[in-house]
């Protein structure tokens, strides 16, 4: 588990303001959710965290150490993965075959051995217990592109988790699924709680405030409020700012 820290982050795409003035620390172990309207540049801030976006000012920490600038890959050697929206699924290796890569690049070999991942038993042997812990131990040789959306959704959580990180950017984990699937994943992450640190943006208030430890409100690139789930769904501004459009929506 590990602490990430933001310090004043700012960026702007010309004109547009996206990120303004964003300071937060996510604790270690904690569920920290970042919520807001559609706009408000919450996907632009995870991929700042991630590395595929550089801030023009402002500073990432991880356990104290300075990772803005550093590239994507050198952050998930940090133990920073991203999962969703953006995803490295593969869909024409199996399920196996993709989850076995993201532990070969957990070890730092490259992606030039495609041919060889299925022959290598520790490989396999790392994925597959990812895979038993996604609930995906029944479709490891079945094709990437043949699942289930909601098995997809898992499958990328398998690879995020197969880097064996200390924190998990997670984007709109439940876009696209919803009932006992959306339901299933929830218990997913609940059972990570306290194992490692997560930010995650999602809409679905129910699954927002039965995860997270607490809350941040983004609005127009600028955090309004932050606080427990409680202290979020009775803050005035918040309400006039968001909750109420998606109570009412």
């Amino acid at each position: 588990m590990s602490r990430l820290t933001l310090h004043d982050l700012c960026l702007s795409f010309g004109a547009l303001k996206v990120t303004d003035h964003v300071s937060l620390a996510v604790e270690p172990g904690e569920i920290h959710a970042i919520i807001g309207p559609n706009g408000a540049g919450k996907t632009t801030l995870i991929a700042q965290l991630s590395g595929q976006l550089t801030p023009d000012s402002g500073r990432i920490e991880l356990d104290g150490s300075d990772i803005t600038h550093l590239s994507p890959p050198a952050r998930v050697h940090r133990g920073l993965a991203r999962s969703f929206q953006i995803t490295s699924v593969l869909p024409g290796f199996s399920v196996l075959e993709n989850v076995a890569l993201a532990v070969q690049a957990r070890s730092g070999s490259s992606f030039r051995f495609f041919g060889r991942v299925a022959e290598e038993q520790p490989l396999n042997d790392a994925a597959r217990a990812v895979l038993d812990a996604t609930d995906l131990g029944d479709r490891l040789h079945v094709l990437a592109g043949a699942l289930s959306h909601g098995e997809h959704r898992r499958l990328e959580l398998a690879i995020a988790l197969a880097t064996d990180p200390s924190v998990l950017l997670l984007d709109e984990p439940l876009a696209g699924i919803g009932g006992a699937e959306a339901e299933r994943f929830v218990e997913q992450l609940r059972a990570r709680k306290g194992q490692l640190t997560m930010v995650l943006i999602e809409h679905d208030m129910d699954a927002v405030f039965a995860l997270a430890d607490r809350v941040s409100v983004l609005v127009y690139g600028r955090i309004i409020a932050t606080g427990t789930p409680d202290q979020i769904r009775s803050d005035p501004a918040v309400r006039a700012a968001y909750l109420g459009q998606e109570e009412a929506s």
